[in-house]
C-alpha cells in the first residue's frame, strides 16, 4: 500500500479524500511548509507526494527529497516548475502530472473563464467601480469603461487555452487576432498584434523563447525598437505565467500612459517577498492594475475533475 502525504488544499473537494483512501495510507498536510515537510518525510515511510504549484511556496528538490523514500510526485497541473525535475530522474523519481491528458484538460475552461473575467475588470474598471462605492459615493463619470463588442483583441498563444479565449472574444462580437507561429498565422508578426490590438491576451508557456517577451522594446516603448508601438489605449491580460513579460517595463509604459491596463493572475517570483513585486506595488499606488493569486484554475468543478484524475494515476 502507498504512502501518501497530501501537501496542498483538497479537504474542500467532494469525494477527495475518500478516493485518496482507497489509493493508500493518507498523511494530510495542506499547508506545510518545506522546512516541516522535509521532517515528516525522514521520519516517516512515506513513499508518494501530492502537490499543487498555486498554493506552494518552494521548490520539490534535492533539498527536500535527498535521503527520504519518496518514488512517485504526483502534481496536479501541467506546470512543472514548483519540482526539480532532473533531479527526480536523476533518482528515477516518476513524476506524475497533467501535460499530456488532453481529454481531462479539454473539460477546464476555468484558467480562460478568468482570462476573460480579468479583460472585464480592466475594461469595465470593475475594482475600483467597487472601491468607490464601498466610500459611500456614487458617480459613474470616472468609471466609463469600454465594450468588448468591435474591439480588436490579440491572442498570443493558440493552445487549449487560446482558443477558449478565442472562442469567448468573439462570442462577445470581438475582432480577434491570433499570434502563434507554431499552430496558425505563421505570415502574422507579433508586431501586426501589438500595434493593431485593444488588448492583448496571453496563453503561452514559458520557454527561452517566450520569457519576457513583452518588454519595452516589443512593446515600442523605446525610441530604439525596431517595432511599432503598442496602442496608446492597450490593455495586456497575462494568467500564462509572470515572467512572460517584463514587469518593470509594463510598470513604466502604466506610469507613461502607453499601456491603459494590466490585469494578471500570475507575478514573477510568487515564491518570493511579494512587497517587491514591482506589479503589486505599482497597484497599490493607484495604477490600472487587477492582479490575482494565481487562482486560474481553482474552481470547484476544475479541481475536483483535476485531482480525481491525479489521484487515479497511483
Amino acid at each position: 500500500m502507498r504512502k501518501i502525504i497530501v501537501t496542498t488544499p483538497v479537504s474542500h473537494l467532494p469525494g477527495a479524500i475518500e478516493l485518496l483512501n482507497t489509493k493508500g495510507d493518507i498523511t494530510l498536510a495542506e499547508t506545510i511548509n518545506k522546512k516541516d515537510l522535509r521532517k515528516i518525510l525522514l521520519k516517516k515511510d512515506l513513499d508518494t507526494i501530492i502537490c499543487n504549484p498555486n498554493q506552494q511556496t518552494y521548490k520539490i528538490d534535492k533539498e527536500l527529497l535527498e535521503g527520504t523514500n519518496i518514488k512517485t510526485i504526483n502534481t496536479c497541473s501541467t506546470g512543472l516548475n514548483h519540482i526539480d525535475v532532473d533531479y527526480c530522474n536523476d533518482l528515477n523519481i516518476e513524476i506524475q502530472h497533467h501535460k499530456n491528458d488532453l481529454k481531462l484538460l479539454n473539460q477546464l475552461p476555468s484558467t480562460s473563464e478568468l482570462a476573460f473575467g480579468l479583460m472585464l475588470s480592466l475594461l469595465r474598471r470593475i475594482p475600483q467601480s467597487q472601491k468607490h462605492v464601498s466610500e459611500y459615493k456614487w458617480d459613474y463619470t470616472q468609471f466609463v469603461g469600454r465594450q468588448v463588442k468591435d474591439l480588436t483583441i490579440g491572442i498570443i498563444g493558440y493552445g487549449r487555452l487560446g482558443k477558449m479565449m478565442y472562442n469567448f472574444c468573439r462570442a462577445f462580437g470581438a475582432n480577434v487576432v491570433v499570434y502563434d507561429p507554431y499552430k496558425i498565422n505563421k505570415e502574422m508578426p507579433l508586431e501586426y498584434l501589438i500595434t493593431h490590438c485593444d488588448v492583448i491576451s496571453l496563453h503561452v508557456h514559458v520557454t527561452d523563447e517566450t520569457k519576457y517577451m513583452l518588454n519595452k522594446h516589443s512593446l515600442g516603448l523605446t525610441t530604439t525598437s525596431s517595432f511599432g508601438s503598442v496602442k496608446g489605449d492597450c490593455y495586456i491580460i497575462n494568467t500564462s505565467r509572470g515572467e512572460i513579460v517584463n514587469e518593470a517595463d509594463i510598470v513604466e509604459g502604466l506610469k507613461s500612459g502607453r499601456i491603459t491596463g494590466y490585469a494578471t493572475d500570475v507575478v514573477e517570483d510568487e515564491f518570493g517577498d511579494l512587497t517587491k513585486s514591482p506589479i503589486i506595488k505599482a497597484m497599490n499606488e493607484g495604477e490600472n492594475i487587477v492582479v490575482t493569486p494565481h487562482v486560474g484554475g481553482m474552481t470547484i468543478e476544475g479541481q475536483t475533475k483535476a485531482y480525481e484524475w491525479s489521484f487515479n494515476k497511483l
